[in-house]
């Protein structure tokens, strides 16, 4: 297995997450697809869960692969993650994005790697 470099990572799971359009949003998993980890959502979701990028990154446009707000509990209150994604007129309904396949970002569909 390849050994995987953290700050490289880190920085391409960033930059893709800059990348997802205004009122869309996309997978852990499409994005670990995006820089060539397909087996890495996981760290994705530890990664975005972990570093708000201080607002430049908007990690809450990342969520499961079903759509569901599956890593809500990393932001300041328990409705914020929703608040913002209905801000840019995404509808979330019991925590999961109403219309995922059309609000899903596919990056390596609309993006030069």
């Amino acid at each position: 297995m390849t050994k995987v470099d953290k700050k490289d990572f880190t920085r391409a799971v960033n930059e893709i997450v800059r990348m997802i359009p205004y009122g869309r949003a996309t997978s852990y998993g499409a994005i670990a697809k995006a820089i060539g980890y397909p087996n890495m959502s996981r760290m994705v979701g530890h990664l975005i869960g972990g570093d708000d990028g201080g607002g430049a990154v908007p990690a809450y446009r990342v969520v499961n692969s079903s759509g569901v707000l599956s890593g809500k509990e990393s932001f300041g209150s328990s409705g914020e993650m929703q608040q913002l994604l209905e801000a840019e007129g995404i509808t979330v309904v019991n925590d999961k994005i109403k219309n995922w396949k059309k609000v899903f970002w596919n990056p390596l569909d609309e993006i030069e790697l």
